[in-house]
């Protein structure tokens, strides 16, 4: 594993901002991305599962990746995510991402349907090739009930524009020994994993947490860069009760929309159903966290 940064180093899975209405709100989405940029993030991961891909839709995907673009395209990769279960579908994501400016792709297993290894490996490499930009494989077998192989990692690291793996199996052994046998970058997929998978060689993270504690983990990434494996620690340890407070009890997406609001970032922390708002008692912890660690009064 080596420090090759094709995504960068601190990246987000930004959350998709809506109006109270539940309509797209691309001036929020440009609010919030200039806020991240601003933080120490260096790429924005659109239309993920935080982003509540699987309830957004074209055009409203290009609408929002041609806003966060005109915002901070000059400044941080903007990635979107070409996730579907539906092959062709995300085919389509893919090329119009492209054509409205974005400069990565994340590409997640296909869900739900739970093809074959050869399935999976056909998937990845259609939409791969459907255009000219890298290309993160996003590997999640909790939410998509697949978990991509060793076999078809080797197979899709033949592949020039497959360059990132981006890692949410909770198998840092695995993930490490293919990281080393495939040359792929490896990053974090899973906030609690940050400190872990940075520690030993991954190119960087793509974070909910970072919502919040960007600039803690833009500090992180320089210390072990340096060599400072205690300044690190400190840092993971600061930043330990907001990855419970969004990524314990609550739902990931819903959570991080809740935080930035309470931060006066987003005007209000509107979902899409399935999802739905933080009960009280997620609500007044995480606001007990933001207060006691300065991000609120």
């Amino acid at each position: 594993m080596g420090t090759s940064r094709t995504f960068g180093s601190v990246a987000v899975a930004m959350a998709t901002p809506f109006a109270p209405d539940g309509s797209l709100d691309t001036d929020s989405a440009r609010r919030l991305a200039a806020h991240l940029v601003e933080e120490g993030v260096d790429c924005i991961v659109l239309s993920g599962t935080t982003g509540e891909s699987p309830t957004t839709h074209q055009p409203e995907k290009d609408d929002l990746v041609r806003a966060v673009v005109a915002e901070v395209g000059d400044r941080a990769m903007v990635m979107a995510g070409a996730g579907s279960n539906d092959t062709a579908h995300a085919v389509r994501i893919a090329r119009s991402a492209e054509k409205c400016g974005a400069q990565g792709l994340l590409i997640v297993s296909p869900y739900y349907s739970k093809p074959s290894q050869e399935g999976i490996y056909q998937h990845i490499s259609a939409i791969a090739d459907s255009t000219d930009l890298p290309v993160m494989v996003y590997d999640i077998p909790g939410r998509t009930g697949v978990k991509i192989s060793d076999e078809v990692f080797d197979r899709l690291a033949d592949n020039p524009k497959i360059r990132a793996v981006k890692d949410a199996a909770a198998d840092l052994p695995r993930g490490i020994a293919t990281a080393r046998r495939t040359g792929l970058e490896y990053y974090s997929g899973d906030d609690g994993l940050n400190l872990a998978w940075m520690a030993i060689g991954g190119s960087g993270v793509v974070s909910v947490v970072g919502h919040v504690a960007a600039r803690k983990y833009r500090a992180m990434v320089e210390a072990l860069d340096a060599g400072d494996l205690a300044a690190a620690q400190r840092i993971d340890e600061e930043v330990h009760p907001l990855v419970e407070a969004i990524m314990g009890t609550g739902q990931g997406a819903v959570m991080a929309k809740e935080a930035v609001a309470m931060m006066g970032v987003l005007p209000t922390p509107t979902v899409r159903l399935p999802l739905v708002g933080a009960s009280q008692l997620e609500l007044d912890n995480l606001r007990r966290v933001l207060s006691a660690q300065g991000y609120i009064d």
